[in-house]
């Protein structure tokens, strides 16, 4: 999946909302609903079971063709056969994440709502800008906001515009027309009782942006 092709859902796990032995089940059911990116997201866990889970996972998209995205570790990543990293402001250098997983990995970064940022990290090889918080988020509600608007403003940076916090089935409509190429999403898919269910309403909506 080319960068230029970054477009759709994109689930992000949460400790606090899967318990670890359902993971996999989790996964796969937000994978069949039409994730097309998953990132798997564990502060909590020792390194040998944050290994296995993300290898277990990485299978699961390749499965889907779907891709697989750590969040905040490289080292993961490529010891995981993931398909690229997620950085945060505080994580390793771009520079250092591209040299370990090579060109072809895909690596998203943080931007908040920060576009001179953004246009740093784009010239430093980022393949999708992410921006958020759009909405209150329960994940992390001490994140700063960031306006609807910075989305439409990303685009003049052509690089896939990642948007998140609370996004969910109610706001998800606005976030993909303000110029949102992917939707990341966490309580709104694995905080439901149907975590496919969700994930197919969520998915749809870019199927029904682009026959319009």
């Amino acid at each position: 999946m080319p960068r230029t092709e970054l477009r759709g859902l994109y689930a992000i796990t949460d400790e606090h909302l899967i318990p670890p032995r359902a993971l996999p089940e989790r996964v796969e059911a937000v994978l069949r609903g039409g994730a097309r990116l998953v990132q798997y997201r564990a502060k909590r866990a020792d390194d040998a079971t944050r290994l296995q889970q993300a290898r277990a996972l990485a299978a699961l998209c390749r499965e889907h063709d779907a891709l697989l995205i750590v969040n905040d570790d490289p080292v993961l990543a490529h010891r995981a056969g993931a398909h690229g990293v997620h950085l945060g402001r505080d994580d390793a250098p771009l520079a250092e994440a591209r040299a370990l997983l090579g060109p072809d990995a895909v690596i998203g970064v943080t931007c908040h709502d920060d576009l001179q940022r953004a246009r740093r990290l784009r010239d430093a090889g980022a393949d999708y800008l992410a921006f958020g918080r759009l909405f209150p988020s329960r994940t992390k509600p001490e994140a700063p906001p960031c306006p609807l608007a910075r989305l439409g403003a990303a685009r003049v940076l052509d690089l896939p515009v990642c948007a998140i916090g609370g996004i969910d089935t109610d706001n998800a409509r606005q976030v993909i027309a303000a110029g949102a190429d992917l939707l990341a999403v966490i309580h709104g898919l694995f905080g439901q009782p149907d975590p496919e269910a969700a994930a197919r309403r969520l998915a749809a909506l870019f199927a029904q942006a682009t026959n319009h």
